[in-house]
């Protein structure tokens, strides 16, 4: 049985577990009160996945940490 795309069943998880994670990061962007905040969801918005590791790495440790 092909699911997403015909990845499979794990390549549909990914994607739905890396998707979700992108959404994460937007709302998480969103709903904080950072100046930059802007330019962070513009990453996110453009870059897509690598714009959402880099807003975990580099944004969202300072503010949790």
């Amino acid at each position: 049985m092909e699911f997403l795309f015909g990845f499979g069943l794990i390549g549909s998880l990914i994607a739905l577990a890396l998707g979700f994670f992108w959404v994460w990061m937007l709302v998480d962007c969103l709903a904080n009160q950072r100046e930059d905040k802007l330019v962070w969801f513009l990453v996110l918005f453009f870059l897509n996945l690598p714009g959402a590791i880099l807003y975990y790495l580099l944004a969202r440790k300072k503010r949790v940490g």
